[in-house]
């Protein structure tokens, strides 16, 4: 492509102008993990995980744009004296919007047993900025479940409006229907609360999304704290599954970035464009708490078949809704 005489100037005097048509990864500066990206009528969310120590870690910060280039930063939308039963580790949010309310789930205390205090909560807040409040005064969900351990929590809307939460750690993963004020759950016509929708190689961070009728399932492999980190995805029929793994399609790169996960997607669907939002370590990083929020746009081919992910410094280019 041939740069006019002007763009050229501009290009060689201003270099910072003509870059700042893409968002450059990380999006935002500062350690922050497990982002959910999601849009609220003009302008996209990112709710990440504050990237420290579980006791420091007692907090949650988010990021607004309009155009996916400038972020705005709101700080301390929830922390652990609005959940009085969390003490640390709050992470993973997780969000939706019903009824004029927005609804922040997310884990806290990292329980390692049923006798442990802990679990995943959720939140409201009249505004995506919150401050939010505690919905419940305690866990939704407090116990394992299937071997599941109750953390990263994803909070998914059907064709028919029903509300799932899917979560699970552990290398494990359940479906539950939540009720409609998101005070608990459903059981299903079977008399169970908690399906266990476990593919192959699953270990945390499920995502879902619906695409041409078939619902898209991901989840994240490896060791948050390691190089291998990655995600990998399956499709089905149904929310319920049966969900066998497809493959990978976004890991590390050794000459970007290394233990590239825990994602989310986000997608435009008047231009129908689709971004995965996930976070990454940066070379040389040996901190396992040193992570930051990235976008790529995610793409398909002709099958539906998700096209595996290039990392890139670049991000993505400006897209205002």
């Amino acid at each position: 492509m041939k740069l006019s005489h002007f763009s050229l100037l501009i290009f060689l005097v201003f270099p910072s102008f003509a870059q700042a048509q893409t968002s450059g990864n990380p999006l935002f500066p500062g350690w922050y993990a497990d982002p959910e990206g999601i849009i609220f009528g003009k302008t996209y969310w990112i709710y990440p995980t504050y990237s420290a120590k579980y006791k420091e870690q007692v907090f949650m910060d988010a990021f607004s744009s309009a155009d996916l280039i400038t972020w705005k930063k709101h700080e301390r939308i929830i922390d652990t004296a609005a959940i009085k039963w969390a003490k640390k580790a709050m992470w993973a949010p997780s969000i939706t919007q019903k009824d004029g309310k927005y609804y922040l789930f997310f884990g806290a205390n990292d329980i390692q047993s049923d006798q442990e205090i802990g679990g995943i909560g959720v939140a409201v807040a009249d505004r995506p900025e919150g401050p939010y409040k505690d919905h419940l005064g305690k866990p939704l969900i407090d116990k394992f479940y299937n071997k599941a351990q109750p953390i990263d929590q994803f909070v998914f809307k059907d064709k028919d409006n029903q509300y799932y939460l899917i979560y699970g750690g552990w290398s494990h993963c359940n479906i539950a229907k939540l009720n409609k004020d998101f005070t608990g759950f459903v059981p299903y016509t079977d008399g169970s609360t908690f399906k266990e929708i476990t593919p192959e190689g699953y270990v945390e961070g499920p995502f879902m999304f619906i695409r041409n009728g078939k619902y898209y399932f991901m989840w994240s492999e490896g060791g948050w704290t390691g190089p291998d980190y990655s995600v990998a995805y399956a499709i089905a029929d149904s929310p319920l599954g049966p969900f066998k793994r497809i493959g990978k399609i976004l890991k590390q790169d050794p000459a970007m970035a290394t233990g590239a996960g825990h994602h989310s997607i986000i997608h435009d669907a008047k231009k129908e464009r689709y971004y995965i939002v996930y976070h990454r370590r940066p070379l040389g990083e040996t901190d396992g708490n040193h992570r930051v929020t990235c976008m790529e746009e995610m793409h398909f081919d002709k099958d539906g078949l998700i096209i595996p992910v290039q990392l890139t410094k670049e991000g993505v280019k400006k897209n205002k809704l």
